[in-house]
């Protein structure tokens, strides 16, 4: 097998983030490939394989990464914390795009960033010889490239994470800052509320702070005109709804339709 056919395709996820171009996304939570795949097919511009409030672990992450690999959507993986030594089993099975929730401060955002890269610039351990990252040692220049291909976000999502955003915001290192809706409205006294006003204001207005930094802004909501309002203030990378809502709603549905249900 020659080179070219060993090495992957650029990360067109992290480029289109720099170029400013709209990313319109789907959130994976059903912890299963045979369905990654299904929503691979639909043609979305990124998948998240939700790690944090889904049944998700290192082996069952790699699944859906191989199953939706074929697809044009670059998969982001939400790890369930920023714990640098999962960050790094997951960058060894060939994550490039990182989601880490719960970033409040400045600091956290720095060892993320630290976490994502090889010494000298970072903290990263070096096993890629035997990692799915570097097609098990058939990348040579793996470990040239590797910090410049990891796409690295983070969630802003508490009413801490906000006072520290410009800060959050001036790291070097992170493409891009997420604001998680149901945990920031559960922060500021509205769990449960994400859509109350005082929580939307806040959510524009750190919108509108993430892209005056120039890093890239996200966010998710499963209302389409929602979607539409954030993408209109700037927003790079929105997601548009929940594999397993989805599913929900719609089994919910039909079975109403008939008389059914609960």
């Amino acid at each position: 097998m020659s080179e070219t056919t060993q090495t992957p395709a650029p990360n067109r996820f992290k480029a289109a983030l720099a170029n400013k171009e709209a990313q319109i996304g789907f959130w994976l939570s059903m912890a299963d490939p045979y369905l990654a795949e299904v929503s691979a097919t639909a043609g979305f511009d990124w998948l998240l394989i939700d790690n944090e409030h889904a049944p998700n672990d290192v082996r069952s992450t790699l699944s859906q990464l191989q199953a939706v690999a074929p697809y044009r959507g670059e998969a982001v993986v939400r790890p369930v914390n920023g714990d640098v030594a999962l960050i790094k089993r997951l960058l060894d099975i060939g994550v490039r795009n990182l989601l880490v929730p719960m970033i409040d401060t400045e600091e956290q955002a720095r060892l993320m960033v630290s976490a994502v890269r090889y010494p000298p610039h970072g903290i990263r351990g070096v096993g890629s010889a035997v990692g799915r990252a570097s097609r098990w040692s058939s990348r040579k220049d793996y470990l040239d490239v590797a910090d410049d291909e990891i796409c690295l976000l983070v969630q802003a999502e508490t009413a801490t994470a906000l006072s520290n955003l410009d800060a959050i915001c001036g790291v070097d290192g992170i493409d891009g800052v997420f604001i998680g809706p149901a945990d920031l409205a559960a922060s500021m006294g509205y769990r449960g509320k994400a859509g109350h006003p005082e929580v939307q204001a806040a959510i524009d207005g750190a919108i509108r702070t993430i892209i005056a930094s120039g890093k890239a802004a996200g966010t998710l909501t499963s209302d389409p005109a929602l979607a539409r309002h954030y993408l209109e203030l700037g927003c790079t990378f929105v997601a548009t709804g929940i594999d397993i809502l989805i599913l929900a709603n719609g089994a919910r549905k039909l079975a109403a339709d008939f008389g059914l249900g609960t």
